[in-house]
């Protein structure tokens, strides 16, 4: 994969969401391709609803909304919609969480995430099949069963019928998932380029392999940890942060896979075991140098952009910064594309 041909999104988590038309043309105006909002704190699709009416060109998705969390007929749904409300520029990016979400934060059963996460998939293809093909819906699985569409609860044929299915994921059997089945993989920002290319990389071979499915039939898509800044402070500071970001989520088991390729998986289970007890604030301290610089991009602000390039070169198809786009950092923002893709 060439460099240039990578693809740049922005991350959106609105706090309000009479912000999202500013920001969504702020984040086209800067050269962004995409535009992803998550499923935190707030719903991953209503923002979209809104970008997708003040953009034109950008591309909208979630990076991720919870699959297990709702039915695929309501999803499906969702997705109809904002595909035809962008002209086709949506793409669906959905995730399984873990367990303790799904029962006690959903209250909705959990199972064996892969099998029922294919199963997911293809029924929302049938779904979709029916609305845009007329053909009976008669779908049955183990996990998900749809037999009744009726005119009246079916929208309308779309012009671009074609919606993009993402997943993310950490472990093998997601990543061959991702081959066999989709169109994008996200890669959860807790990485390492080792990591993408020990576990990531052949996993998603093995699937594509499978189902008879080549490398350019797949978009792999990077969220990066980033500590940089204007100043030494500035970075300093980032530095800390970061660290407390790896922290936590290297504290979750489901995760353990990326310390394992490296040999951290007593820092991992340390981890665990400080977050059981509220340590938060001290987590950041068992991350080392060599952890931070495997696991994150740091540097002054100039120098991000290329430091970005020579490390996802070949591995990755779309990346982005973790952090929130801001309109406010818009001229900061604008730079850094424009440096990514070569155009400064």
């Amino acid at each position: 994969m060439s460099p240039l041909a990578m693809k740049v999104d922005a991350h959106l988590h609105p706090k309000d969401l009479r912000s999202i038309p500013e920001t969504a043309r702020a984040a086209e105006s800067c050269g962004f391709d995409g535009l992803l909002t998550s499923e935190t704190a707030h719903d991953p699709f209503l923002p979209l609803a809104l970008a997708a009416e003040h953009t034109s060109r950008i591309q909208i998705g979630t990076a991720i909304a919870v699959a297990f969390a709702r039915s695929p007929v309501v999803v499906a749904h969702a997705a109809w919609d904002l595909a035809a409300l962008s002209g086709g520029r949506f793409f669906l990016g959905l995730g399984t969480q873990v367990k303790a979400h799904i029962e006690r934060r959903f209250s909705m059963p959990w199972g064996p995430p892969v099998p029922r996460l294919r199963e997911y998939i293809q029924a929302l293809r049938a779904v979709w099949r029916t609305w845009q093909e007329g053909v009976p819906l008669n779908f049955r699985g183990r996990f998900y069963t749809h037999t009744l569409m009726t005119p009246f609860f079916s929208p309308s044929p779309l012009a671009h019928p074609r919606i993009p299915v993402f997943i993310a994921g950490v472990n093998p059997g997601l990543c061959r998932l991702a081959g066999e089945l989709c169109d994008g993989f996200f890669v959860h920002p807790l990485h390492t380029p080792h990591y993408l290319r020990q576990v990531v990389l052949p996993a998603i071979a093995s699937g594509l392999g499978r189902a008879g499915r080549s490398r350019t039939d797949i978009e792999i898509s990077v969220s990066a940890f980033v500590a940089t800044g204007r100043t030494r402070d500035e970075v300093e500071e980032a530095v800390s942060s970061v660290k407390r970001q790896v922290a936590f989520y290297a504290s979750t088991p489901s995760y353990r896979i990326v310390l394992e390729v490296h040999g951290w998986q007593e820092v991992g289970e340390r981890l665990q075991q400080m977050a059981r007890y509220g340590r938060w604030e001290e987590m950041g301290t068992l991350i080392t140098q060599e952890m931070l610089e495997a696991f994150a991009v740091i540097g002054p602000e100039e120098e991000i952009p290329n430091l970005m390039r020579m490390r996802y070169e070949g591995l990755a198809d779309r990346i982005s910064w973790y952090r929130e786009f801001s309109p406010e950092d818009a001229p900061r923002w604008r730079r850094a594309v424009e440096a990514l893709k070569g155009r400064a």
